[in-house]
């Protein structure tokens, strides 16, 4: 088979929790580990630094691999979900750039393992992860940074023992697995602390801050709190960075912290963090994109939960635009209600409600109508593309597009504008 074959014969058999939401859900990492022993454990041929968290933790992941690549090492960086091509999700990053894994080293990977995967039934995120670690040995890797994917206790993920820890911050979602509380989910989160490893904790408060300290002491982890880390002097603003959005200031302020543990805070470092969307090839997080002279802006953001969505909304109130577009989709499982108590109405704000090119799309007759009591009204256009159309044929050159609410309302917009 092909590698468009294999692909599609992988979503078949083993479902990502992208695609079809909790039913792709597996518990426990026996597994993954039975997986990654098969392979040699490649993992432990190289350093390997962990980043966990509710939001952030992708910005996060991409801004150290690219500032580790500046100060010359071969990085690995493992995330998800991938917006386009599912190859994003593994990549070698050097200060020249990014690479994404090849077609052929997917296909191999898929038929080299197919026996394994009839007998022992793998999740589709315990066979990427196990891809990702195999890839990354058999590139020789300096340093992989490794992304969770749903929580950190039993994330396929856990089986390594990094050189550095990271958890970005606490909100709530995934509840049905993780806890419905801010200190169940940091108790899930915080799993991915190791003996003796140095756990560096982005954002806390007097909930999640108790979780973290008594798993650190129980583990003699050292705990850094970025919150407490002063980056005045730093010769580096958010201003700097090619990722855009006002998040990017915590996030910012964790990858110096981390640096600084890590013994790599260092002019190189702060130019790779400076470039990290460029060498990374990071999209979705507050992107501007050129539609050309005389076109409206148009900026996509891949915030879809409370935590994530309440900065971005934020920061799309202060855009200076006449009149500002609001291509908005979401997924059923998120809760839109907290979402609508901080979406902007009135005035200048044109919603336009879709649903993205998933099954777990929430539909836009449904989102429309959940948010008429809010006060919350739009157009439904059903399709990301159509949608897009409707705003694009409507918005001057003084106005703002906005495509927003979901990745899959994102990726679908990214592929209808071929970036």
């Amino acid at each position: 088979m092909n590698y468009t074959e294999q692909i599609e014969r992988l979503y078949k058999r083993f479902p990502s929790y992208q695609v079809v939401g909790n039913r792709a859900y597996k518990p426990g990492i026996e597994t993954i580990k039975e997986l990654d022993e098969a392979l040699g454990s490649p993992h432990r041929r190289y350093k390997t630094i962990h980043v966990a968290g509710t939001n952030g933790k992708g910005s996060v992941c991409h801004l150290l691999a690219s500032a580790l690549a500046h100060s010359g090492l071969k990085v690995g960086l493992y995330s998800s979900p991938h917006l386009v091509d599912f190859r994003e999700r593994i990549k070698i990053v050097t200060a020249c750039g990014y690479q994404m894994i090849s077609k052929e080293a997917v296909s191999a990977f898929l038929s080299e393992w197919d026996g394994f995967f009839d007998v022992h039934s793998p999740s589709f995120f315990e066979i990427t992860t196990a891809m990702a670690f195999d890839f990354f040995a058999k590139e020789a890797v300096d340093v992989a940074v490794i992304e969770t994917g749903l929580g950190g206790r039993l994330d396929s993920t856990n089986i390594i023992t990094p050189v550095l820890s990271i958890i970005t911050n606490i909100g709530l979602e995934h509840c049905t697995y993780l806890g419905y509380t801010l200190e169940e989910i940091a108790f899930e989160k915080g799993g991915i602390i190791k003996p003796g490893v140095p756990v560096v904790i982005g954002a806390e408060d007097s909930h999640t801050s108790p979780v973290f300290t008594k798993l650190a002491k129980e583990r003699k982890a050292p705990l850094i709190h970025a919150c407490e880390y002063d980056i005045s002097n730093k010769s580096i603003t958010t201003d700097d960075l090619d990722l855009k959005g006002d998040y990017q200031q915590e996030n910012l302020r964790t990858v110096l912290c981390a640096l600084e543990q890590l013994g790599l805070d260092s002019p190189e470092t702060v130019e790779g963090l400076k470039s990290a969307a460029a060498t990374t090839g990071l999209h979705g997080r507050w992107e501007h994109i050129d539609l050309g002279e005389g076109r409206p802006s148009l900026i996509c953001d891949i915030g879809h939960n409370p935590h994530g969505l309440r900065w971005v909304f934020s920061q799309l109130q202060k855009e200076p635009a006449e009149k500002v577009y609001i291509v908005f989709g979401m997924v059923a499982d998120k809760d839109l209600e907290a979402v609508a108590s901080f979406m902007p109405s009135g005035g200048r704000y044109r919603y336009i409600f879709t649903q993205a090119s998933t099954d777990r799309a929430l539909k836009a007759s449904e989102l429309a109508a959940r948010l008429r009591p809010f006060g919350i009204r739009g157009r439904q256009v059903k399709g990301v593309k159509k949608a897009l159309e409707s705003a694009l044929g409507r918005a001057d050159s003084n106005d703002l597009i906005f495509v927003g609410g979901s990745n899959f309302t994102v990726a679908d917009a990214l592929t209808a504008l071929e970036v």
